[in-house]
């Protein structure tokens, strides 16, 4: 969380790592947020995904405090399918791993 907050509230720099598009960065911290979240929390899923919900609603209301960044409910949007995507993704894993063979 302290790296997403990081580079969430820092001006831009140029070759910063990135995926060539600002929602799809958003989507990706807030995917990855929620797999390691859910993994070290496995019995809080609605905990740690609404604290990470609120988590991406402060850091947009933050980049609107700052010169360099803006804040954009599309940016919201963006980390929200993140956690949807990694919560699939965790309990995707925990269908494979729990098979018994």
């Amino acid at each position: 969380m302290s790296a997403v907050t990081v580079l969430a509230l820092m001006p831009a720099v140029p070759h910063m790592p990135s995926t060539g598009w600002d929602k799809s960065n958003h989507l990706l911290a807030f995917t990855v947020l929620a797999v390691l979240g859910l993994r070290a929390y496995p019995t809080r899923t609605m905990a740690v995904l609404t604290g990470l919900l609120a988590f991406g609603g402060l850091i947009e209301l933050l980049q609107s405090l700052t010169p360099d960044r803006m804040a954009e409910w599309a940016d919201w949007l963006a980390d929200s399918l993140g956690l949807l995507l990694g919560w699939g993704l965790v309990r995707g894993w925990g269908m494979v791993t729990s098979d018994k063979r």
